[in-house]
């Protein structure tokens, strides 16, 4: 293996092995915990900003108005809190077959959230006068939920993990004093896991009369004891693009606009079932439930963004963001698999797009203390009919500070803390929804709140 393709590897291990990434810090499964000065402002004005090195991650062309070159590593503490209370759960009815059958369980669920860690590196250099280039390398994208393997919705969900490692080499043009353009290279590495139990109390009382025959002798309808396990594993790589422009239209007043492009992403991977002895001779003819290859498609969704920065001075500025994200395109999960027996696994998504505002203050008490402070409202994709355990988001409230220490003319520290307020989200999934025939009816709801403290070091050459 080649040196840049070994150290590619070590790099998602290292971040895989750092970041246990949670559905809760951000709207849908995106990241925005990239830049502790930024985050200090609740990312307002983030496209415009362009303060440091690391927010090449909001707008490319921030390298522009950089003179020199610099480092900088990211490193954010998330501390997500969600609980399952009020739940209940009940098979599929099958008429004339099988009436609706309670799923025994625990009924609710303590924290689904585990703390976790996201890093991220940039660098950038100065080749001439009026051109930058550009290197970030972090995690735009993740979600990690685990639920007790007993809990009343575990036919929808046990685990679902999905880590996407972002590698963004960018380069900026100062076309003039005050306008500056950049274009970079998305490449991204996607690795997911999901699992979920089988009821096949249910499945060995229904398929066999569907095909004319008896149902298996002691079949239990949502009996955990006579559950079976389904597990996928893939990965991925996936490219696309990003894009922005900084204008400074007057000393000290910047306006900054940015894209990111969709990124494609179809996992290949192994898809293993695991069958209660009592029903293996009964399911062994069939083909169904037997360990095979299999696939699904995902795709990152495409964003634009509009910032302004606005100095009040030489010790206040303030600031505000604009963005638009278009999760639209997460319409189903669907998964297929190499053995033809084994219909499609299916999951209903129906997002929608979304909107980001936010609004933020700096005061600079003199040049090398910074404090900052920012509001955000951040908007869901997930419509309320299609809400599943997996990512069980809804609308949220930023309040964030931040404070910066020159320490040396050439090192920059700087600390980012948010709270977010999430509204209680609700699950009402339908037997009689696509895909759910076997999961059964789940109700309850989600009980929200995230903490994030982020540290950051920047190193100018």
């Amino acid at each position: 293996m080649k040196p840049f393709s070994l150290f590619l590897v070590f790099l998602a291990a290292l971040v895989c092995h750092l970041m246990n990434a949670n559905h809760l810090h951000a709207s849908g499964f995106a990241i925005r915990e990239q830049s502790a000065q930024a985050q200090g402002n609740a990312f307002a004005g983030a496209t415009a900003g362009a303060e440091d090195v690391t927010y090449l991650f909001f707008n490319p062309a921030a390298l522009g108005r950089l003179e020199t070159p610099q480092t900088a590593g990211v490193l954010s503490f998330v501390a997500p809190r969600s609980k399952f209370r009020r739940g209940s759960a009940s098979t599929g009815p099958f008429p004339p077959v099988l009436p609706a059958f309670p799923v025994q369980g625990s009924q609710d669920h303590d924290d689904i959230a585990e703390d976790f860690f996201v890093p991220a590196f940039y660098g950038m250099f100065v080749p001439g006068e009026n051109l930058r280039f550009g290197l970030g390398i972090n995690v735009p994208y993740g979600l990690e939920s685990n639920y007790d393997r007993d809990w009343i919705g575990r036919y929808h969900a046990v685990e679902s993990k999905l880590v996407i490692l972002g590698i963004n080499p960018v380069m900026a043009v100062r076309l003039t004093e005050r306008v500056s353009i950049g274009l970079g290279f998305q490449a991204q590495y996607a690795d997911a896991e999901i699992s979920n139990a089988i009821d096949f109390g249910t499945i060995a009382t229904v398929l066999p009369a569907a095909a004319g025959g008896a149902p298996v002798v002691g079949a239990d309808p949502g009996n955990p004891a006579q559950d079976g396990y389904f597990k996928l594993a893939g990965y991925d790589w996936g490219y696309g693009w990003n894009a922005g422009l900084l204008i400074e239209p007057t000393p000290g007043t910047r306006l900054g606009f940015a894209y990111r492009s969709k990124i494609d992403h179809t996992f290949d991977g192994d898809a293993d079932f695991s069958v209660p002895a009592q029903f293996d001779g009964a399911f062994a003819p069939t083909g169904l439930f037997r360990d095979t290859g299999a696939e699904a498609e995902l795709t990152t969704p495409e964003s634009w963004s509009a910032g302004f920065y606005q100095e009040l001075g030489s010790r206040w500025a303030i600031m505000a963001e604009l963005s638009r994200t278009y999760w639209n395109r997460f319409e189903q999960l669907v998964i297929q698999f190499d053995n033809p027996a084994q219909p499609d696994n299916i999951t209903d998504a129906d997002w929608k797009d979304t909107w980001f505002y936010a609004l933020g203050v700096t005061f600079k008490p003199s040049k090398d203390w910074e404090f900052r402070t920012g509001v955000a409202y951040d908007e869901s994709p997930v419509p309320d009919n299609t809400r599943i355990p997996r990512i069980p988001d809804e609308d949220r409230i930023w309040l964030s500070a931040g404070i910066q220490w020159r320490a040396k003319p050439f090192l920059t520290v700087s600390a980012g803390y948010t709270h977010i307020w999430v509204d209680d989200s609700q699950i009402d999934l339908k037997a009689t929804d696509p895909g759910n025939a076997f999961r059964g009816d789940l109700t309850g709801e989600y009980e929200n709140v995230i903490d994030i403290a982020t540290f950051q070091l920047n190193w100018i050459f």
